[in-house]
């Protein structure tokens, strides 16, 4: 077993005998393989904090801590109010804190592909996304409480989630590829498929807003809500939905009639399945009067379809090594160039 490695006598966390610890401080000294864990890790965490928004909203706690930065206008944590219930200010209370565990990763995502050797630019400006973009939901989270809960505000809380999570998803795919030009997997024209069903996915989020936007579980009795018909935004959701598993039945097909990677396959299997899924929870909410738990889980849902889509898009390319420089020439003593010759008694050309 190799000695551990120190500095000035002093042992690396990253070498110590508990696997947990060297986990969680290999972004110090980080390799491809801890590298491509910590941004797993801030898509997870990410992924995570839309389904906390949801549970505040859902709870009614949306203004149970009604001011911003502070929980009440006296104090940063929660304390009793007589016209707050404890359980509402704990919920929203607990989403503040879970932002705090979203920008630990991702700072230990920017560490990680800063301390790379060699150090990637690519990636580091993937990861630099991570903290700029946690700092900008921070503050727009508290125009989303000082507009009481704005549903356009409240809109973009969530797709600026949806945002970081594509961030964090293209660091875990490119940490594991390299900085060679991308190299086509699969046939040009299912990779543009490919693409047209992200676009898909996107619309269909949008859309979802705007039925979360209209219908109930607003965050709060006091908060408005978009003056659009339910019925009318539902049916225009649901006919999204069925653009997108179409698109995804079409990749499905392509890749198993052109023998495509295997990985590809399975990636958009994995899509199609969370998508019947996700249909099946959305069914059952719209016929069960939208009760508050499935719509969290449909929350839940929407974010792993995401997911599920740019793993399927990321599969059909790769990037290789990136090509290396090309060497200087070099001129030895006695070889002729272009006409001069040089010898040892003359070092420079004349």
């Amino acid at each position: 077993m190799p000695p551990a490695r120190t500095i000035d006598g002093v042992k690396l966390p990253t070498d110590h005998p508990r696997s947990l610890v060297r986990r969680l401080f290999s972004f110090w000294a980080p390799t491809t393989a801890s590298m491509r864990g910590w941004a797993l890790a801030s898509v997870v965490v990410n992924a995570g904090i839309t389904v906390s928004g949801a549970a505040v909203r859902v709870t009614g706690s949306g203004l149970g801590c009604p001011t911003w930065p502070k929980c009440t206008p006296d104090s940063f944590v929660p304390i009793a109010h007589p016209e707050i219930s404890p359980v509402n200010m704990a919920v929203e209370f607990g989403n503040r804190l879970v932002t705090f565990l979203v920008l630990a990763v991702g700072f230990a995502c920017v560490v990680s592909a800063m301390r790379m050797a060699p150090r990637r630019r690519s990636l580091l400006w993937l990861a630099l996304l991570q903290p700029a973009g946690i700092v900008f939901q921070a503050l727009w989270g508290g125009l989303v409480v000082r507009t009481m809960l704005n549903p356009f505000t409240v809109s973009v809380h969530f797709l600026a989630s949806i945002a970081l999570v594509a961030a964090c998803w293209m660091l875990y795919a490119r940490a594991g590829e390299g900085d060679g030009p991308p190299r086509a997997l699969v046939h040009r024209d299912i990779r543009r498929l490919g693409w047209v069903l992200v676009a898909a996915v996107g619309v269909l989020l949008l859309a979802g807003v705007l039925v979360t936007g209209t219908g109930p579980h607003s965050g709060d009795a006091l908060a408005s809500r978009f003056d659009l018909d339910i019925e009318s935004v539902a049916r225009l959701h649901a006919d999204v939905v069925y653009v997108v598993v179409g698109l995804s039945f079409a990749l499905l097909f392509a890749l198993h009639v052109t023998g495509s990677p295997r990985p590809a396959r399975r990636a958009a299997l994995a899509l199609v399945v969370v998508e019947l899924a996700q249909g099946v929870i959305g069914y059952t909410q719209y016929f069960l009067a939208v009760p508050a738990f499935l719509v969290g889980v449909h929350v839940l849902g929407s974010t792993l379809v995401w997911i599920a889509a740019l793993r399927a898009v990321t599969s059909l390319r790769t990037c290789g090594p990136a090509a290396a420089p090309a060497a200087r020439p070099t001129v030895e003593a006695g070889v002729t160039v272009s006409g001069p010759t040089l010898t040892q008694d003359t070092p420079t050309l004349t």
